[in-house]
């Protein structure tokens, strides 16, 4: 399971605390790095067992998890950007004062007012949560649909694809497998994010690729491995430095 699939699959509780136990390890909800139960890790000098040392990783790799979470796509926050931006600041620990001087806008009783909103917001979710949760006890007929990548660049319809598509497209483009070549690079979008999300599989977490190194991997795939190395940017599941030198998977 990747780690988009656990992070989706998680609790609020453990998403709070931004890592899930599983039965012999802890694993990062928001970059896939695991700890393994009954080892101690040293970290500036002072040894942890792993549980701890999973929320000092948390901590010192994304410095909160309500730090990264803010950083997520809109569209996956549900947040506007004037939304994202007030609770910025209120997790900051500002006042209605201090927001509303910094922000230029109304007075601290408009602030108020947003946090009026905001809470709507939270009442309705929880709201919408259970009524999903109590949905999934009688829908027999739902789909299940392949999860969205934390590091999606655009979400739109192209997700729309079910997990049964989702068989059915890489067997048409994967003849030998997912781990053998493309049979044709697919001319449509939901096509071309299902053989993206296996292509991307064959990648390292954490390693650092050169551009040949790159280059190399994805000829394994397909010929024209620059047109692949391109839509694996444009769809968010790879980054790379300004001059293209180096690439590595987004968390």
């Amino acid at each position: 399971m990747g780690i988009s699939e656990v992070f989706w699959d998680a609790s609020i509780e453990e998403l709070k605390q931004g890592y899930k136990k599983e039965d012999h390890h802890y694993i990062c909800l928001l970059c896939g790095e695991t700890t393994e139960k009954g080892i101690v890790y040293q970290a500036e000098g002072v040894f942890y067992e792993a549980e701890r040392y999973m929320a000092i990783h948390i901590e010192a790799e994304h410095e909160s998890v309500f730090d990264y979470l803010i950083d997520l796509d809109k569209k996956l926050t549900g947040l506007t950007d004037h939304q994202n931006r007030l609770l910025r600041l209120f997790y900051e620990g500002k006042n209605d004062v201090e927001v509303q001087k910094e922000m230029g806008i109304g007075s601290a009783s408009t602030i108020r007012n947003h946090r009026f909103v905001l809470k709507e917001k939270e009442r309705q979710a929880k709201l919408f949560l259970t009524m999903m949760e109590l949905l999934k006890e009688k829908d027999d007929h739902k789909p299940a649909f392949i999860d969205i990548h934390k590091t999606a660049r655009m979400i739109d319809d192209r997700y729309n694809v079910t997990k049964e598509e989702n068989e059915e497209i890489l067997k048409k483009f994967f003849p030998e497998g997912i781990n053998g070549r493309l049979k044709s690079f697919p001319p449509k979008e939901k096509q071309r994010l299902v053989v993206l999300r296996a292509i991307i599989k064959r990648f390292t977490p954490e390693k650092v690729y050169g551009e040949k190194e790159v280059n190399e991997l994805l000829n394994t795939a397909y010929d024209d491995y620059v047109l692949v190395r391109r839509y694996l940017i444009e769809y968010g599941f790879l980054d790379r430095k300004v001059d293209g030198s180096k690439y590595w998977l987004k968390k």
